[in-house]
């Protein structure tokens, strides 16, 4: 189900370079670093505040950086749009899942299928018989993830009566139909309960395991220890540690930076 992208030799998925991103005068983003290696789980920290969804965004193409580098699987990426970003296997989920509140659950996650002919006018004429098979594979790989993230019993209803832990599972089958090679994870345990939280974690380390490289924002420590090897925290804008979560939590600087956030 998952593909990974031709990459140089060595190359890391995600490799961002002194990325700069000022908004009129403030600097969201300022001179920070972050690299991603195939099948790594990397967590992304700071107080609200740090920059973090900004770099987000500067890596899923939302936004273009003032200055600064990003690679994305050894390919220069730093003007791709978001689409181009998807092309090159780069998923994002929101802190804030967007789902289509009136498509059934089943369409939402058809939705996020890439590259497929039915969408041109002119192959649904000429190409008639391989549109209906390309439909079918896609409504199959669908349902399959449904299955994966737990919501096969809700594929008819409407994506409005979902809670908000499973608006987070279906965004993550949404972006699984567009096979990824990295994930950005933006805050996926925020307002979930510990149920659905906790089969959000296992799906993601069942990816990971399968060789999907995962950047994750996250302010719930617990599971970013559980999840992650190696931790970027960053204030201000600007880098701040990095290590695994044990030494990035002991560290005075992070330390300093969550009390100062905090008072």
């Amino acid at each position: 189900m998952l593909r990974l992208p031709p990459q140089t030799p060595d190359a890391a998925v995600i490799d961002a370079r002194d990325l700069v991103k000022r908004f009129d005068g403030m600097t969201a983003v300022d001179g920070m670093s972050l690299q991603v290696g195939r099948g790594e789980m990397v967590g992304l920290i700071g107080p609200n505040g740090a920059g973090k969804t900004t770099l987000f965004n500067l890596i899923a193409g939302t936004l273009k950086p003032t200055s600064g580098e990003i690679r994305i699987g050894g390919r220069d990426a730093a003007q791709d749009r978001p689409e181009q970003r998807i092309g090159l296997g780069i998923g994002r989920t929101f802190q804030i899942p967007r789902p289509f509140l009136d498509m059934t659950v089943l369409e939402n996650v058809l939705a996020g299928a890439q590259r497929q002919d039915g969408e041109s006018l002119f192959a649904n004429f000429l190409r008639l018989a391989h549109v209906r098979r390309q439909e079918r594979a896609a409504v199959e790989k669908a349902r399959a993830l449904l299955a994966f993230v737990t919501l096969s019993h809700l594929e008819h209803e409407p994506a409005r009566v979902l809670s908000g832990g499973q608006r987070k599972l279906l965004e993550l089958a949404r972006i699984l139909m567009a096979d990824p090679s990295a994930i950005l994870l933006d805050e996926p345990a925020a307002g979930v309960n510990p149920a659905l939280l906790e089969t959000i974690i296992e799906r993601v380390l069942q990816l990971n395991a399968g060789g999907t490289s995962i950047l994750l924002i996250e302010h719930n420590m617990d599971m970013v220890s559980r999840l992650c090897s190696r931790v970027v925290a960053m204030a201000i804008g600007r880098p701040l540690a990095e290590g695994t979560p044990a030494e990035v939590a002991r560290n005075p600087a992070v330390i300093e930076a969550y009390l100062g956030a905090m008072a």
